[in-house]
């Protein structure tokens, strides 16, 4: 994985920068000294680190664009940085660039029941957004895996989604507008209050822009009133591919469920020994929730049983209360820690049609034995997002050559099948080469020349998502 050279003017003036930027901010929001910036020297694609010229930690909008000014004005790349949760290395930093991180900046602004709406600050946390309105009967609906730790300004970075994005959607589906600074410090406004505002749609386009296009500080999120109730159930197959045709015919009946998890033996082995859910063993676990009224929930879980029987489950149990819930769910909640307790691991993200689940997962077995390397799946198995965790020691050479040969394969097979490299992880530094598997010439110059009009001088976030022979010219002349 290559970046671009660090500009050594730059590095050169890193007094001045840094003066300047004290200037605009209180000086513990200035993080310059060499051992203090390695904190940010990655986000969670932990393989690959570089400390920052210097990381800041602006408070409100205005600090943010005073921030950016200094920065254009003296050319200096910003990289913006939410939580540091990416594992796509959306947030890793060069030698010669600012970090931008907005982790103070957490506030609630305004809710409206009403409207039903939340502004916050884009340094809050997914969670803690639901957490500032659930007394009142509301919730905010994408929960990614993270979304303890995660801000609202990477959820919208990558329009990230999470298990009940099936029913909910994804992040920007659930966005209704944001505030945001351009690179030359300009403040705009996108979108508002209803998930009709007037103009051009450059709020679609700002929502998965992995801050290429401007710092978000501000976000208008839909919330939604909770539901009456919900309950999952646990189904347990003998194979990955009966599990993965399962799901299919679950969809393909109009059954609409809040989610449906998948997760394979490697994972439920590593969850047991680390949660103890109480899993079956067995080779693959579905976890389907459906929520209403107790009658509907009745009849949408007895339907989808009757899907799971006609494939020959291991074994069915569904919760009958909340409890009973909540250990269905604790070791998918899990899951991802649960496997960093027994091996390194690369967390991958591709998206595929829900019919492909079987052939998909057959062939990542194949390219397992094929290349050696465990893998573990876990994933959001009913908007086909994929989550496989390629298993590799990381202190023996050539093995994490090896598990980025595979994540690559892996992710060309997920375009081959219809899908796409990324569902919500984002593409950052881990996909940006195989951006040609999905883009031809003219895709990747259309979106270009959308990223020229935002950010003429390309300082923000410049060696991400698009290959970097493709963004040489533009970045040169920046």
């Amino acid at each position: 994985m290559q970046m671009p050279a660090p500009d050594q003017m730059v590095i050169g003036r890193k007094d001045r920068i840094v003066a300047r930027l004290q200037e605009v901010l209180p000086r513990d929001a200035v993080i310059h000294d060499v051992m203090e910036t390695r904190a940010y020297e990655c986000d969670a694609l932990t393989a690959y680190k570089c400390p920052p010229l210097c990381a800041v930690l602006p408070e409100t909008t205005e600090q943010v664009a005073a921030v950016l000014r200094i920065c254009h004005q003296e050319n200096v790349p910003v990289v913006p940085r939410g939580a540091g949760t990416s594992l796509a290395g959306g947030a890793l930093p060069t030698a010669d660039s600012v970090i931008l991180g907005v982790a103070r900046m957490n506030d609630v602004l305004e809710t409206d029941y009403d409207n039903r709406f939340v502004r916050v600050q884009t340094g809050r946390t997914n969670l803690s957004v639901t957490g500032a309105v659930e007394t009142d009967g509301f919730f905010y609906a994408p929960d990614p895996s993270s979304q303890l730790a995660c801000a609202i300004a990477g959820n919208i970075a990558m329009n990230s989604g999470g298990a009940h994005c099936l029913k909910y959607g994804v992040t920007t589906n659930n966005l209704l507008g944001v505030r945001m600074v351009l690179m030359d410090g300009t403040i705009v406004d996108l979108g508002g209050a209803h998930m009709d505002a007037g103009g051009i749609d450059l709020l679609g386009v700002v929502c998965g822009s992995e801050g290429q296009l401007g710092v978000v500080t501000e976000a208008t999120l839909r919330i939604l009133p909770k539901p009456e109730g919900a309950l999952p159930v646990l189904i347990g197959y003998d194979s990955n591919e009966v599990a993965g045709q399962c799901v299919s015919d679950i969809i393909q009946a109009g059954v609409l469920p809040v989610a449906i998890e998948f997760m394979d033996r490697p994972c439920i082995e590593a969850t047991e020994a680390f949660a103890k859910a109480g899993y079956p063993m067995c080779e693959a676990l579905l976890i389907v929730e459906v929520e209403g009224s107790p009658d509907e929930i009745a009849h949408q879980l007895d339907l989808i049983s009757e899907i799971a029987n006609r494939h020959n489950p291991v074994e069915i149990r569904q919760a009958a209360d909340a409890d009973q819930a909540a250990r269905i769910w604790l070791g998918r909640k899990s899951a991802f820690g649960a496997m960093g307790q027994i091996n390194d691991y690369m967390c991958l993200d591709g998206t595929i049609p829900v019919s492909q689940l079987p052939y998909v997962l057959r062939r990542i077995g194949e390219m397992s034995a094929e290349y050696g390397l465990g893998v573990g799946n876990v994933f959001h198995a009913g908007d086909g997002n994929m989550h496989p965790l390629i298993l590799f020691n990381a202190n023996k050479p050539g093995d994490l050559e090896k598990c980025e040969a595979f994540g690559a394969d892996i992710l060309r097979l997920c375009v081959e099948v219809g899908g796409c490299l990324t569902g919500e992880h984002g593409v950052g530094v881990e996909k940006r080469d195989l951006m040609t598997t999905q883009f031809d010439p003219e895709d990747i110059e259309a979106q270009l020349r959308v990223k020229d009009v935002f950010d003429p001088k390309w300082l923000l976030n410049p060696a991400k998502v698009f290959p970097l022979a493709a963004t040489q010219a533009r970045r040169t002349v920046g």
